[in-house]
């Protein structure tokens, strides 16, 4: 079983987000404050777990944890500020939507803007070290994961419920075809050639 905290005695959030590597959707990311009692022997980096845990544990952590907050940031600041300070400004939020103030905060891997008066630790593969680490990464992945199945209702022809916007080639030749969606991220390199791809409303006046 994963340690509960980077820290012996203070109150603490693990923090983690979803999504950076995604074409289309938000970046998401969630902070968790759990209970010094909390112990579970499942919970993990939310990539190592099949979506049956992972949605048990969604509902486990929200129940159990002292606070959480959960939070998006869109694709036009992805576009406008680049993935890294998004996904740093995801986690912010989520932070700020904390119940209660943390002492120190933990978050998953190497990068990370300070929050204001709070101390805070990068940790490399912190989601498979730390529960309230793990925590977080759970909450990101499944609200991220609930938001790109709602928007494939309204762009089916990528399958976003089945790729969440992640790099296939299902995804990619979806793009080819059909062109991008309010949804992707223009910044990013939509598909293997130097031609960007063209918007929908671009594909009609043409």
């Amino acid at each position: 079983m994963l340690d509960l905290q980077f820290t012996k005695n203070k109150v603490e959030c693990g923090t983690d987000e979803a999504g950076r590597g995604c074409l289309a959707g938000p970046v998401t990311a969630a902070a968790v404050i759990l209970n010094k009692n909390f112990s579970n022997c499942v919970l993990n980096d939310s990539k190592q777990l099949s979506l049956k845990k992972r949605n048990l544990l969604e509902k486990l952590i929200k129940e159990e944890a002292v606070s959480y907050g959960v939070a998006h940031v869109m694709m036009e600041d992805i576009d406008e500020i680049n993935i890294l300070n998004a996904s740093i400004k995801a986690m912010h939020h989520s932070i700020d939507l904390l119940s209660i103030r943390p002492e120190f905060i933990s978050v998953d891997g190497n990068k990370f803007h300070p929050y204001p008066s709070i101390e805070h630790s990068c940790i490399t593969k912190g989601d498979a070290k730390y529960l309230n680490i793990a925590a977080a990464s759970i909450l990101a992945k499944t609200a991220r994961d609930a938001f790109m199945i709602k928007i494939h209702e309204e762009f089916p022809m990528y399958n976003w419920k089945k790729n969440k916007g992640y790099p296939t080639k299902q995804h990619r030749e979806a793009i080819k075809k059909y062109g991008i969606t309010k949804y992707h991220r223009r910044s990013f390199k939509l598909l293997p050639t130097s031609l960007p791809a063209k918007s929908k409303k671009q594909r009609n006046n043409s």
